[in-house]
């Protein structure tokens, strides 16, 4: 085999549709528009999920619902995570919770439950803590640190 004899698979490669250009053509006179109507005129664009003036469907249908623009994604981490993933002196904050893979990518803040038990002391930075949590880590001899 030689380089001039290479060619593209059969199919691989298809030719631009020409329009408007003579009747023999095939696409000429009305280009493949069809006779009349608004999508045969030149420099017509219909928007998406227009509906021939019909009331669209995301206007028929109901509204629901609300979203606030103060409202605050916690991660949360739970007492069994940290068991796991730290050693007794270790201190749990956001960085050292990324560098071991324990977050997701998004910055968010983190609350700490109670999910599990805790034996190692350990010190815990973080923006919020349950109730029970807290106490949790204390008795074991942990610190809580409420992050701003």
């Amino acid at each position: 085999m030689k380089l001039h004899e290479l060619s593209p698979n059969a199919g691989s490669r298809k030719r631009r549709k020409r329009v408007g250009r003579g009747d023999s053509s095939g696409l000429g006179k009305t280009a493949g528009r069809g006779e009349k109507g608004q999508k045969s005129r030149s420099g017509s664009s219909v928007r998406p999920f227009f509906e021939g003036g019909q009331i669209p469907l995301f206007r028929r249908l109901p509204k629901r619902g609300f979203n606030s623009p103060d409202h605050v994604e916690y991660q949360l981490v739970n007492l069994n995570i940290l068991e796991e993933n730290f050693n007794a002196g270790d201190v749990v904050d956001q960085e050292s919770l990324r560098a071991k893979n324990l977050l997701g990518k998004k910055v968010q803040m983190i609350k700490i439950l109670a999910n599990g038990e805790i034996t190692k002391a350990l010190t815990v930075k973080a923006e919020k803590f349950s109730a029970q949590a807290q106490a949790k880590i204390e008795a074991a001899g942990g610190k809580v640190e409420v992050v701003e």
